[in-house]
């Protein structure tokens, strides 16, 4: 039976299913009386099946109907972290919550509310969002996402009127409104820029010129970074080991399968609290659109998941979406600066924001021909404003409104070419990799991203000084803004100028694995390495991080053994392996006992732990904080006798250096700091590392970046309550799809916290259970499982 006429069927499926919904007990089916209409929802409507766990089944007729049913599920999970993060966009924060508070750090990397407020409210004043908007397709969005956009919000405004919030975090406040497809647009704008203009929000926000007399003095030219500081505060602020989102993915071709079918596992390490949570559905519309996955909170498309034919998921990627100008001012003059020669004058914006209890604040953004003045990248890497110099930031994100085309096309595609052809066609997305497996065996990996144009050899050309110390180290180019022959340039085939275009993407397609783990392209299959890209996209021949080595060795070694199924990928996600304590628990273990003379339980603890970081590990726990502190104040180069090798990526380095000062220190103060806490030596993991859900202690297994867990999990200390007593980021929305031959995918999912943040929620904490315990929902992507749901629940909801 051709796929049309299924789906055909399945939408006479799905309209009986809506007249019957209106047979069923009040409480199994939401309120579908109107109460007045809104002229932005007028006609729309939507079916929405639940099933196990809360997981909605959303079918519609056409875009904006699966817009309106996808906004209305969403606000009824999600509705106070939602509103919070429209609050952010529309620059707002400061007016309810005061200047001073900081946000959650979903949308941007904003210290303050203040800081938050008068970076949006420049994007809202300057009309950034509508421009792009007003941009036609391919470089602007398409009609299919503007109609979702529209839908979404009235789904969104409709569940408002019709329900009444549960949630205690807003329920009652004034700040839950309405809002708008505008609104929609520009939380997905915040989202394109978060590793561009949003990492640096504190920079734009209070750039400022040197006063004037100081302006007016000759050779008055201020503090000059120091390159070598500038290099490594660069690196350290664009290291994967460092950042709060991170991810694995591995796709097996069909030579690695028991069947000959592709295999895809995909394990994101996203935020366990606020708007950069996940939330799962499955979007439909017949003959259209049939999609399965998880949908970033406040986006209208399914961003990572799979259909009948493909599955895709993706990895934050070691791309840097930024570059730097440095500008040369005009004498007596920092307002203008210089280029050929001849003096260009910077753009003032001039933003107010309205403050609770306290007078409006208004300050001047400044922006040039390359993007905004910034002061600084975060706390490390200040960039000063003096008489002569001032640096703008690119951010080719800042005209890319794209991202939710290129996953609705993941979402239609048939194949893994239909996934690179989407990629190639859309262009869309800002800092993540792709890796993709469908059922006819074929894996596909692809670093696909908006990038600034920064070829090796435009930045040997132009860097500044600054620019040459920051480039090698962590891919930031600094380019001499006073030439025009350092502009970025274009490609044939990008959409937009000053971007690469997707002939210059490190591409991977058809080895029996493709694999990444936020480190770089080039070991994405170990056997077949990637090289030839620029420096921007990443480095080549360098060290791994844990997690990417213990990565490669998992799943290389699955695709030798062959004959694979979509059961060794959960095997694999819950192995909880942890590669440092492969590589270094029995040098610590022998260097203990000098080390810690007289105290041999520590010694002797972890030598017999297990080197897994199971929630019934004895030892992980001791392990662990005794390797956080080994590598927090050891420098890299001391921790192993046996130095990396390009030519052995994988098993090197190794063998740890006992001898390297800091190391019995380390492993004191954490036996110290567990005993002053009251923890015993050899407790079990999972009494110590936990959350708590209104009330319930639920165990939480994996483990941190730093011993290369695959199951990673950043939790927050507090000895005085017991240890690790919350989740920060870490494993997030898990799926293990593959393909048996019928007309349904095989395929398993997890949302490790589950899909309501509101603790009345029967859904606040029920998925963190199955996490805890290392079970799996099974996907009902089929009609027919769908219908068979024991705890199916259908809503009809119209505007």
């Amino acid at each position: 039976m051709h796929l049309r006429t299924r789906l055909k069927q399945w939408a006479l499926a799905a309209s009986a299913l809506a007249v019957v919904s209106a047979a069923l007990p009040g409480a199994a089916v939401a309120d579908t009386g109107d109460r007045g209409h809104h002229p932005s929802d007028r006609g729309l409507s939507a079916v929405i099946r639940y099933t196990e766990y809360g997981i909605p089944h959303i079918v519609a007729r056409d875009y904006a109907n699966l817009g309106f049913g996808t906004g209305w599920a969403q606000a009824a999970d999600q509705v106070c972290t939602l509103a919070d993060g429209f609050l952010t966009v529309n620059g707002e924060r400061s007016r309810h919550f005061g200047a001073d508070a900081a946000p959650d750090g979903s949308l941007s990397s904003a210290a303050t509310n203040l800081s938050s407020d008068l970076y949006f409210r420049g994007v809202k004043d300057a009309g950034t969002v509508e421009a792009l908007l007003a941009t036609p397709a391919p470089a602007g969005p398409s009609r299919d996402l503007k109609e979702l956009m529209r839908g979404w919000a009235a789904g969104y405004n409709a569940w408002l009127r019709k329900n009444r919030v549960s949630d205690p975090a807003c329920a009652g406040a004034d700040w839950v409104r309405p809002v708008t497809a505008l609104d929609v647009a520009r939380r997905g704008f915040a989202v394109s820029v978060l590793g561009g203009q949003g990492r640096a929000v504190d920079g734009i926000t209070a750039a400022a010129p040197p006063a004037a007399t100081a302006a007016g003095r000759a050779g008055a030219s201020g503090p000059v970074p120091d390159p070598e500081r500038a290099a490594e505060a660069a690196r350290e602020l664009f290291a994967a080991e460092n950042a709060t989102m991170g991810s694995n993915a591995v796709a097996f071709s069909g030579d690695a399968t028991a069947n000959g079918r592709g295999l895809l596992l995909g394990n994101p390490h996203y935020p366990w609290q606020g708007g950069r949570r996940f939330w799962q559905s499955q979007q439909t519309i017949p003959g259209e659109l049939n999609v399965s996955g998880a949908s970033l909170l406040g986006t209208t498309v399914v961003n990572i998941g799979f259909n009948d034919k493909v599955a895709w998921s993706h990895t934050v990627a070691t791309g840097v979406p930024l570059n730097l100008h440095q500008l040369t001012l005009v004498p007596g003059d920092p307002t203008a600066y210089l280029v050929d020669g001849r003096p260009e004058r910077m753009t003032p914006r001039r933003v107010t924001v309205p403050v609770r209890g306290a007078a409006p604040v208004t300050r001047t953004q400044w922006w040039t021909r390359y993007g905004p003045v910034v002061g600084g990248l975060g706390t490390q890497l200040p960039l000063p404003w003096t008489a002569g110099t001032a640096y703008a930031l690119n951010d080719p994100n800042a005209s890319n409104l794209r991202g939710s085309d290129t996953a609705l096309g993941f979402g239609r595609a048939r194949s893994t070419a239909d996934v690179a052809e989407t990629l190639r066609r859309t262009q869309g997305l800002p800092w993540v990799n792709t890796i993709a497996a469908d059922s006819a065996g074929h894996s596909f990996f692809s670093q696909s991203q908006v990038l600034p144009r920064i070829t090796d050899e435009l930045a040997a050309r132009c860097s500044t000084p600054l620019g040459r110390a920051t480039y090698p180290a962590s891919g930031v180019a600094v380019l001499d803004g006073a030439r025009s022959d350092c502009a970025l340039g274009s490609d044939p085939d990008a959409v937009q100028p000053g971007v690469f275009g997707p002939a210059r993407m490190p591409v991977l397609r058809d080895t029996p694995y493709v694999a990444n783990s936020n480190d770089s392209a080039w070991l994405t299959n170990a056997e077949r390495p990637l090289a030839g890209y620029e420096r921007i996209f990443g480095t080549i021949g360098t060290p791994r991080s844990l997690r990417t080595r213990g990565g490669i060795e998992d799943v290389a070694a699955m695709a030798a053994r062959g004959d694979l199924t979509v059961s060794d990928l959960q095997r694999q996600q819950f192995a909880n392996r942890a590669p440092a304590g492969d590589l270094a628990a029995a040098d610590a273990a022998r260097a203990c006992e000098t080390a810690l003379p007289g105290d041999p339980e520590a010694c002797r603890v972890i030598g017999a732990w297990d080197r897994t970081v199971n929630t019934d590990s004895r030892g992980a726990l001791l392990f662990d904080r005794f390797w956080r502190k080994f590598t927090a104040t050891v420098p890299t180069a001391r921790q192993w006798k046996v130095p990396f090798s390009p030519a052995d990526p994988v098993r090197t380095p190794n063998t740890l250096d006992t001898d390297a000062p800091g190391f019995a220190k380390a492993l004191a103060d954490a036996v110290a700091e567990l005993r002053a806490a009251g923890i015993a030596l050899d407790a079990p993991l999972g009494a110590h590392q936990f959350v708590v859900r209104n009330g319930t202690r639920i165990p939480v297994s994996g483990g941190t970046e730093s011993l290369g867990v695959w199951n990673k999990t950043e939790p927050v200390w507090n000895p005085s309550g017991g240890g690790y007593t919350e989740v920060a980021h870490g494993t997030s929305h898990v799926q293990a799809v593959g393909w048996d031959g019928g007309r349904c995918p095989v395929a398993r999912t997890l949302l490790s916290y589950a899909q309501s943040s509101d603790p009345t929620s029967p859904h606040y904490s029920d998925q963190t259970r199955l996490y805890a315990g290392g079970r799996w929902v099974t996907s009902r992507f089929c009609e027919k499982d769908i219908l068979r749901s024991p705890a199916l629940r259908v809503v009809v909801v119209r505007g």
